[in-house]
Formats: C-alpha cells, sequence, structure tokens
C-alpha cells in the first residue's frame, strides 16, 4: 500500500474507533439557549425543512461530511454512506481527492454518483494541493467523480503535525480567488477541525468565495488523528496542539457576519439540537461526520438511517417549539447565548 493509501487507512480506523475527541474544548453549542414559544400555531406537518445549498435542494439541512477516499474500504464507506445521503435527500462530502490526484486507479474510491446520482456531492482537495495545480486540473479531479463543488480544506494545525505534512502555507488565499474565479463550479473554503474566525471569512469574502462550512472545534480533533500517527519521540506538539481550534458554535457566529452566501456548520454535531441551535447561530446546513462512520460500523445501513431519523425529528421539534414554520425563520428565532460561547464573541 503507498505511503497516501496507509495514511487514509489510518485516519479511517482512528476516526471510527480512536481517542480523536478534544479532551477539553466543546463545540459550545450547549451554550445556545432557543426561546421557547408556547404558542406555535404551527401544525408539525407544517414544517419545512428543506434548503437550497450550493445550488442543489435538499429535504434536511444536513452534509454526510467528508472523511475519507483512496482505499478500497474507503470506497465501500463512500459508496453506502452516499446511497443513505441520495434516498434521505442529503448532501455527501468526499474526503481529500489528493490520492486520486496521484494514482487516477483510486479514481473509483471516490466515485459514489452510480449510488447516489441526485445526491449534492462535495468534492475535496487541500489548498496547498490545490495550489500546485491548475484550474484545469483541479476541474478534471471533479469531473472525474461527477460533484457538484468543491471543499478545498485548509488544516496546517493538521500537517504541522502529521509525519511529512505540508509546511509551505502561502498563496492559500490567491489559490481560493484563483478557483472561485475560474472553475466553474461552488469552491467552499472548509476547515479540518479548528475553525474559521471573523478576519478569515472577511477576507475570504473579499477574495470572491461565498462559501464556507467551519469544521469547528469540539468534534473530532484532526490534530490528535495525527498525533496518533506520529513517532511517539514527536508527539509532543500534537498533544500540546490537542485541543487547538475555535469552537464549533464561535465559528459560525462569527462568520455569520461576514456577509457570506452559504455557511455550513461541522465539527461535533451529533444531535438535531445542535443542528438547529448552528442554524439559529446563522448556518445554511450541518455537517455530520463521524457518528455516521461509527453508526455504520455499528449496524450497518440501518443504524445510519436510525441516527439520521432522530437528528431530523429532533430537528422539527426544535422548529417547532420556537414556532419556526421553515429554516428561515429558524435563523432569525429568538436565542440567548451563555457561559464561554459569550466570551468568545465579546473578545473577537
Amino acid at each position: 500500500m503507498s505511503e497516501i493509501g496507509r495514511r487514509k487507512a489510518d485516519h479511517l480506523e482512528l476516526a471510527a474507533t480512536g481517542d480523536v475527541g478534544f479532551h477539553r474544548k466543546t463545540t459550545l453549542l450547549s451554550c445556545v439557549e432557543l426561546l421557547h414559544d408556547a404558542l406555535p400555531e404551527l401544525h408539525v406537518d407544517e414544517l419545512d425543512t428543506s434548503v437550497t445549498l450550493l445550488g442543489k435542494r435538499l429535504r434536511a439541512p444536513i452534509v454526510i461530511a467528508a472523511m475519507t477516499g483512496g482505499t478500497d474500504e474507503a470506497g465501500d464507506v463512500n459508496r453506502r454512506l452516499a446511497a443513505i445521503a441520495e434516498a434521505r435527500g442529503l448532501a455527501f462530502g468526499l474526503g481529500s481527492q489528493r490520492a486520486m490526484h496521484v494514482d487516477p486507479a483510486r479514481a473509483s474510491t471516490f466515485d459514489v454518483r452510480a449510488a447516489a446520482p441526485t445526491t449534492l456531492v462535495l468534492g475535496n482537495l487541500g489548498v496547498v494541493q490545490a495550489a500546485a495545480m491548475s484550474t484545469g486540473d483541479v476541474r478534471a479531479l471533479l469531473d472525474a467523480v461527477g460533484a457538484d463543488a468543491l471543499c478545498v480544506h485548509l488544516n496546517p494545525a493538521m500537517e504541522i503535525v502529521q509525519p511529512g505534512g505540508d509546511r509551505d502555507f502561502r498563496r492559500g488565499l490567491e489559490t481560493l480567488a484563483r478557483l472561485a474565479a475560474e472553475l466553474g463550479a461552488p469552491v467552499v473554503a472548509k476547515e479540518t477541525g479548528c475553525g474559521l474566525s471573523r478576519g478569515v471569512g472577511e477576507r475570504l469574502r473579499d477574495a470572491g468565495v461565498r462559501h464556507v462550512d467551519v469544521s469547528g472545534a469540539g468534534g473530532t480533533s484532526w490534530v490528535a488523528v495525527e498525533t496518533h500517527r506520529a513517532d511517539p519521540r514527536a508527539r509532543h506538539l500534537g498533544e500540546a496542539l490537542w485541543d487547538w481550534g475555535i469552537p464549533t458554535a464561535a465559528s459560525v457566529a462569527m462568520v455569520a457576519g461576514a456577509g457570506l452566501d452559504t455557511i455550513i456548520a461541522t465539527g461535533g454535531i451529533t444531535s438535531g439540537l445542535d443542528v438547529a441551535r448552528a442554524i439559529a447561530l446563522g448556518a445554511h446546513a450541518a455537517g455530520i461526520a463521524r457518528p455516521t462512520l461509527q453508526a455504520l460500523r455499528a449496524g450497518g445501513e440501518a443504524e445510519v438511517h436510525a441516527l439520521l431519523e432522530r437528528v431530523e425529528a429532533e430537528l422539527r421539534a426544535a422548529m417547532l417549539l420556537t414556532g419556526s414554520r421553515d429554516l428561515s425563520a429558524l435563523r432569525e428565532a429568538p436565542r440567548v447565548l451563555r457561559g464561554e460561547l459569550r466570551d468568545w464573541l465579546d473578545r473577537c
């Protein structure tokens, strides 16, 4: 197996079973209290959870978020989860397509269109790799798997801990601006577990990037994933940075004022109440990654469907109990921000 293949296999196993959660930091979504409406004047059947995301209509504002690709097992996971997204009217995100760029024979592990012909599929490439590629070559990666949009992931904290990871993060904004102008498909600037600040959101907006996935702190720590993979003598940096990042709730609230068209809240989303709180903070959809992989491992497709059914039921309940007929109303619903979240927003 190639080095990239070994890394992808490690990532998949650690994401499913490893101690890779943040140790002290949380998403801070629990600091968001939605105001109860005892007179919602709604029938449950009236609630509309649909949303148009990156040009496609979803039945619910949920992305089965980017995790994997590049190995046979990863390809199986991608196809099975993409089929679930298709059945439920959700979106699906691929893991980094760097593996298929290096070895085109790996492209089949990212190709989910047979399983998900109408699903919003998000391609994925690191900004460092994209900087070294022509726009045409990046577009070819999208076209090879029929992806509708491209997530360009930003992961400096992960890379500086990763054995043999990238060290040159120059030209990132320039690359995003080029792709946004030339790719001919939506470009989503996506962190990988450390969140986006208001300042980064504004710099992206000014560069012509209109869509972001905050991928905030509080869920899977990809620094932790790479710390487990590092030589024991070199783990000190990863251990020091294990909890690095902006909590998901704080990141969503920060970039909500940056004038962007799309905000996806990924990072530690585990319930429909998390989804509702993120939308009330300004998100348009939420990404769920590790819980879907763990459910697939534990009980196959039926367990993933059960997980997502619970998430959607909790979201509908939150909408009813805030008097929110649709997601636009939920985004305007009264909320109280408590504790550490308020501290983050007061200072940043």
